[in-house]
């Protein structure tokens, strides 16, 4: 058949319309796609609002503060646990002893700004021969504890926490230089500013500001305070380890998220509460994982500039870290870490080889990013000590089939609960979806079936503080 010139470029400007058009649906598409898990997670679960007081607290956090707090420990030469700790080396200001005055001096300060609002201490333990322990050497925790204004909900307590001990490339080296700018002057730094800006308010629940040694020779520092609190009956409700969050500045650095490691099956669980979260699907929601739900929510309260990533392992890949410890002893609790590690600068010693350099040194770290962290962390941790005591006893009805989900609830003891939440989200959703206030009551019907959602109840109090959620076990 033939067809004329004009046909054939009425044809042909026909068809690159077409051409475009579908280029533009097709771009359309995926602009909204990319866009879509952004707006997902800004959205709002739940009823915590911003508190003026926390917002106020969180613009004292200083960069500034932090450098100076981390270089400080880097002059120590050497934080190693199995490093000097005698007078002459304190007072030469050298080794891990000498670190360890400075802190507790440091915590002293803050208190004495405050009025004396925080209790400092130590707890000193002597560690036996081990592999990476020579000889017995004394390890010492330094804390301060801002205890809560009211009497019950001062019973609940949360802690952050890093390691201030350091080491080089060779664990059992103890006078070499091992700056630990970032392993984990860091994560000490974030504890420091944390007890600096929150000691300056009150919470009606208790804030435990943490410092521990023997991390590097195999988390012993905070083993030893675990068990400690585990024996005082402390009843912890969560845990903030900090650990490598200098946001070293090296190429592939996202500084603008923090990863959260959060454990899965809580350690210590017995073969029944095994088997109850294999037949609920469970195994996302441990205390850890929704404490790791928690941060997230706080941070889209506050728009921080540093967003949690959240990693549901308990750790990186076949690593540990402090919060082990405080998970061993049945506590929630997770780790912060930066986006990518410089393997570089960890455990290395300092050195320039092929033209690269290593060493954990201060001018790698990004100090902006680590005050970041740092807000995120005092956030965390105003909210929970703001907020009401969580729901007790958390049950969901079974005794029918039906595709209603009842779930009952008893009050926390505190009384300062003005109401309750549900929140819900899919089985295969990593953070809640939705949440209805149901009130005054301990008692809520949804008309949505719990075969295919995860359920949990949270206290709210006047103010707009949330608790924690807890996730319900059934009832028949």
């Amino acid at each position: 058949m033939h067809r004329s010139i004009q046909d054939e470029e009425k044809n042909s400007m026909s068809t690159m319309r077409c051409a475009t058009f579908s280029l533009a649906i097709a771009l359309w598409i995926i602009s909204f796609a990319l866009k879509a898990p952004s707006q997902q997670a800004q959205k709002l679960v739940g009823s915590q609002s911003e508190d003026p007081k926390i917002r106020a607290a969180l613009q004292e956090v200083s960069a500034g503060q932090i450098q100076s707090d981390i270089e400080k420990l880097v002059s120590f030469q050497t934080r190693s646990t199995i490093s000097a700790q005698d007078a002459a080396s304190i007072a030469a200001g050298h080794g891990i002893g000498a670190a360890r005055e400075w802190i507790n001096s440091e915590f002293g300060r803050y208190s004495s700004d405050c009025g004396g609002c925080l209790e400092v201490k130590t707890d000193s333990y002597t560690q036996p021969v081990s592999e990476r322990v020579p000889s017995p050497v004394e390890i010492t925790d330094v804390y301060a504890m801002l205890k809560g204004t009211n009497p019950e909900d001062a019973k609940r307590i949360v802690l952050v926490t890093g390691h201030y001990d350091s080491r080089n490339s060779d664990t059992l080296n103890i006078s070499g230089f091992a700056p630990g700018a970032n392993d984990d002057g860091s994560g000490t730094s974030v504890s420091l500013e944390c007890a600096r800006v929150l000691s300056k308010l009150k919470f009606p629940g208790t804030i435990v500001f943490l410092t521990v040694a023997g991390e590097e020779q195999g988390l012993y520092g905070s083993k030893h305070f675990a068990e400690f609190a585990k024996s005082q009956g402390w009843d912890i409700e969560a845990v903030l380890n900090n650990d490598i969050v200098g946001g070293d500045k090296s190429p592939g650095q996202d500084s603008k998220v923090v990863r959260v490691f959060s454990e899965s099956i809580p350690d210590g669980a017995t073969e029944a509460q095994l088997s109850m979260i294999r037949n609920l699907g469970g195994e996302n929601d441990s205390p850890s994982r929704e404490l790791a739900r928690y941060i997230a929510q706080t941070e889209r309260v506050y728009h921080i500039e540093v967003a949690p990533l959240l990693e549901f392992r308990r750790d990186r890949f076949l690593r540990g870290g402090d919060h082990i410890s405080f998970n061993e002893e049945g506590y929630p609790a997770v780790r912060f870490t930066e986006y990518r590690e410089n393997f570089n600068r960890q455990h290395q010693n300092v050195r320039t080889e092929n033209g690269i350099e290593y060493g954990d040194l201060p001018k790698f770290v990004d100090y902006d990013y680590v005050a970041n962290v740092a807000r995120l962390n005092a956030a965390t941790l105003a909210e929970l000590a703001s907020a009401p005591g969580a729901p007790q006893k958390v049950r969901i009805e079974t005794k029918d089939l039906v595709n209603d989900s009842t779930l009952v609830w008893e009050r926390p003891a505190d009384g300062r609960a003005v109401g309750y939440e549900v929140l819900w989200r899919a089985t295969s959703a990593p953070d809640w979806e939705h949440s209805q206030a149901v009130g005054k009551e301990t008692r809520a019907t949804l008309p949505v079936s719990k075969d295919n959602v995860i359920f949990a109840v949270e206290s709210t109090d006047e103010a707009g503080h949330s608790s924690q959620p807890i996730v319900p076990v059934p009832e028949r």
